[in-house]
């Protein structure tokens, strides 16, 4: 087995193709689909479903996949730890980010303007993805790191959390709606009472979906989303419309909407910047997370 068949290997299933990959690689086709054959010999199992329009992995290639990414991670690792010992940090960082990232107080956009003005050989990609999307990148190697919304008290296993937002969630609506009135005297909403409300949440797989799914779940019923949005900001926006109940960060209130915490201990809006908590982790990669907990504060 040689170091180029994986990533061959690789290349051919993110291209989902042998054509692209080719092209990709700058090598004749046919030598790449020889080199292919010649590992799934080596190892006894196809790697490759050929059939259909596109090329997907078997499932031992998919099995296989996040090995051979990790034996190429460790080998550019080593080029450029040596390169980072000489002062020629470079290389390629990939980043996921939940909606709405750049535009908060952290200024995400201004610490990875900084991170480029140091360090301008190393390429930094950037995207946008649900949360449980985003952990199944980092699990498989796609991403380095990534800022996620938080549903659980517990890191999700094989990832590391430092946590940078951590607040209680409110229930909004247009002043006057009848929940409010309601429970304005007590200052709390009960997660029983969204019980018959249309809601306004994010979309499934993000981190407070799943709170707001939870803590219904617990109180015994299925929430009823009316509406999603990608942001916070949005959720405030559809229901100062009067077009139903926000469940949003208390920091994501804005004016012309009525505003009551969600009384349940662990109802809280938690986003966090997330990594593998093993396995190897480029020197550019380790630059940048460092740079981020420092920029970013916050606890955990």
């Amino acid at each position: 087995m040689e170091l180029r068949q994986l990533r061959y290997f690789v290349t051919v299933v993110e291209e989902a193709g042998f054509t692209r990959a080719a092209e990709r690689l700058h090598l004749a086709q046919p030598g790449l689909s020889a080199q292919i054959r010649q590992l799934e010999r080596e190892l006894g199992q196809p790697l490759l479903d050929r059939s259909g329009r596109s090329v997907r992995p078997t499932e031992v290639g998919a099995a296989v996949l996040p090995y051979a990414r990790a034996a190429l991670a460790a080998v550019d690792g080593v080029r450029q730890t040596v390169e980072e010992y000489t002062g020629l940090l470079r290389g390629r960082v990939a980043v996921g980010l939940v909606p709405g990232t750049l535009a908060h107080a952290f200024d995400m956009a201004g610490q990875l303007a900084d991170f480029h003005d140091a360090h301008p050989r190393v390429e930094v990609t950037l995207t946008e993805d649900t949360s449980d999307r985003m952990l199944a990148a980092l699990r498989r190697g796609e991403l380095d790191l990534a800022v996620i919304g938080i549903a659980e008290e517990e890191p999700p296993p094989g990832i590391a959390v430092h946590v940078v937002i951590d607040e209680p969630l409110v229930v909004a609506a247009v002043p006057g709606h009848s929940l409010l009135a309601e429970y304005g005297g007590a200052g709390a909403v009960p997660p029983t009472a969204l019980r018959g409300h249309r809601l306004i949440g994010l979309p499934r797989g993000t981190g407070m979906r799943g709170v707001l799914e939870r803590l219904c779940a617990e109180a015994g019923f299925h929430p009823h989303i009316a509406f999603e949005a990608a942001t916070p900001d949005g959720l405030a926006r559809l229901a100062a419309r009067g077009l139903g109940v926000a469940v949003l960060p208390g920091l994501g209130a804005r004016s012309g909407l009525g505003a009551l915490p969600l009384d349940a201990p662990n109802a809280r809006g938690r986003v966090g910047l997330a990594w593998r908590a093993e396995g190897p982790m480029t020197p550019a990669a380790r630059e940048l997370l460092g740079r981020l907990r420092e920029g970013m504060g916050g606890g955990g």
